[in-house]
C-alpha cells in the first residue's frame, strides 16, 4: 500500500483556483504503519513537541493505473474516508534546516488517523463538505469545489510517476485556514456532509 498526500490544495476564494492551478503540485508519502483507523491515538511526546493537525478527505484507489488520462480518473477511486494528516513540526524545521528527507515528520506511528471508508458513489466529488471540530469547537470547514487540483487531477499527477494500485490512499489537501496545534487530551471529530465519520482522543 502507498499512502500519498498533495501539499497546498484549498483556497478560500473559487476566484484563485486558476492563478494557482499550474502551480507545482507537492506530493509526499506517509508508510502503512502510520495508519491508526477508527482508534484513539498516543500523543507522540517521545518524538515531538509541536504536533499539528489538517483534516484531509481520502480516497482509496480501487484499480491499477499508469499515465491515467483525466477523463477516466476518477473511474479509479472506489472508496472515500475522512482523515487527520499529522506534522511533527519540529522535527519537519530540523529536517529543511538541515536539507534532510522528513519521513519522521509526516510518517510516525499514529501520523494518519483515519475513518472507515464508504463508496464513492454516495458522494458527488465535486461538491462534498467536510470539516473538524476539536473539544466540540469548529477549527476547519471547506468543500471539494474549493480545491486547486481536483480529485482528477491528483491522481493524473501521481500515476505520471507512480502506478497506482488497488488499496492505495490519498490524501487530497486541507482547508486553507484553520490549521493548528494538537494536544493530548483532544477530541476530534471529523464530518463528510454533516455525517461524523472519525470520532477519537488523543491519550
Amino acid at each position: 500500500m502507498k499512502i500519498l498526500g498533495i501539499g497546498s490544495n484549498y483556497v478560500t476564494d473559487l476566484k484563485d483556483i486558476e492563478e494557482k492551478k499550474n502551480a507545482k503540485k507537492f506530493i509526499f508519502s506517509k508508510p502503512e504503519s502510520s495508519l491508526a483507523i477508527n482508534c484513539d491515538v498516543e500523543y507522540p511526546s517521545s518524538i515531538t513537541n509541536e504536533l499539528i493537525y489538517e483534516v484531509e478527505l481520502v480516497v482509496k484507489i480501487g484499480k491499477e493505473g499508469k499515465n491515467i488520462a483525466k477523463e477516466d480518473a476518477n473511474s479509479y477511486i472506489s472508496e472515500i474516508a475522512v482523515g487527520i494528516d499529522y506534522t511533527a513540526t519540529d522535527i519537519l524545521k530540523d529536517a529543511r534546516e538541515t536539507k534532510h528527507p522528513w519521513d519522521f515528520a509526516k510518517g510516525f506511528d499514529g501520523a494518519a488517523p483515519i475513518s472507515s471508508f464508504k463508496p464513492v458513489a454516495d458522494y458527488n466529488l465535486a461538491d462534498i463538505d467536510f470539516d473538524l471540530k476539536i473539544n466540540g469547537e469548529e477549527k476547519q470547514k471547506s468543500n471539494t469545489a474549493y480545491m486547486i487540483n481536483d480529485f482528477a487531477d491528483i491522481i493524473v499527477f501521481i500515476s505520471k510517476y507512480m502506478t497506482l494500485q488497488p488499496g492505495d490512499l490519498i490524501f487530497t489537501g486541507t482547508p486553507a485556514l484553520g490549521k493548528g496545534e494538537i494536544f493530548k487530551g483532544d477530541q476530534l471529530q471529523c464530518s463528510v456532509n454533516g455525517e461524523i465519520l472519525l470520532d477519537f482522543k488523543m491519550i
